[in-house]
């Protein structure tokens, strides 16, 4: 796959459409930090810069990782059109609080709009109920053209049954693998969800496509041909940790 061949894919029904590869940047991540953050804020731009130089276009992110700044200043030469940004936020109230939050997000990432904004890592099956008053918040946020689409990323499988059927998500995050690494539950038991989720109009990001790191190359290139060929997965995210690993995923893609 050569400079700047990465195709767009429509997510989905909710109208966004993304890079059919994307650069995560949470690799280990919690308190404000990541593997990503660790390489410290020169090398990670840099990662940041090659890699949409390379031709990736999708950038993820997302609050607990701290990397806003970071995105914000590696992009900051590139046209805002030219390349997409997700985010994810945890648990807010609605109203002053979620609107001061999404306006410090917008500060951090010296953007106007963010493209796709998820509740980050739910786990309860009923999720749905309890981020009701977000979730309508959101859809607000969504209606003013504050954020261009909404959703979650799961981090259980009775979390994922619940975003496939609900009306609200646009987009899912999913851990997806064929070998089970750093995932929710066995492939054969996740694959049908995200069958159905696609079904319902719901764009799927695939995350942990290469089990958070876990997986060797003769695995890697066997979890990429894997996941590409799932025609419920529509994105797959990496997070890459050196120029390296960028050029290998994309002379696997170029091969497949």
């Amino acid at each position: 796959m050569s400079l700047h061949t990465i195709e767009t894919v429509s997510l989905g029904t909710s109208g966004l459409e993304l890079c059919r590869i994307g650069c995560g940047t949470g690799t280990v991540a919690g308190g404000g930090e990541s593997n990503q953050t660790r390489l410290g804020g020169g090398p990670f731009n840099e990662l940041l810069r090659y890699a949409y130089d390379r031709g990736i276009r999708f950038f993820d992110s997302a609050d607990a990782y701290g990397t806003h700044a970071h995105v914000a200043r590696a992009m900051a030469d590139r046209p805002r059109d030219s390349w997409q940004l997700v985010t994810k936020c945890g648990a807010v109230g609605a109203g002053p609080e979620l609107d001061g939050l999404i306006a410090r997000f917008a500060d951090e990432l010296a953007t106007h709009t963010i493209d796709l904004l998820q509740i980050h890592c739910v786990v309860d099956a009923d999720w749905p109920s309890q981020h009701r008053e977000q979730m309508d918040a959101m859809a607000e946020l969504k209606s003013r053209g504050v954020i261009r689409a909404h959703g979650v990323s799961c981090h259980s499988v009775e979390a994922l049954e619940a975003a496939a059927d609900e009306p609200w998500v646009d987009v899912i995050h999913a851990r997806i693998n064929p070998f089970g690494v750093a995932m929710d539950a066995p492939a054969d038991r996740v694959v049908p969800v995200l069958q159905r989720a696609h079904a319902n109009g719901k764009g799927i990001i695939g995350m942990k496509i290469f089990g958070q790191g876990e997986l060797d190359a003769v695995q890697r290139a066997e979890s990429l041909a894997w996941v590409s060929a799932l025609e419920c997965v529509d994105v797959l995210l990496v997070a890459f940790e050196s120029p390296a690993e960028v050029d290998e995923l994309l002379a696997q893609a170029a091969s497949d």
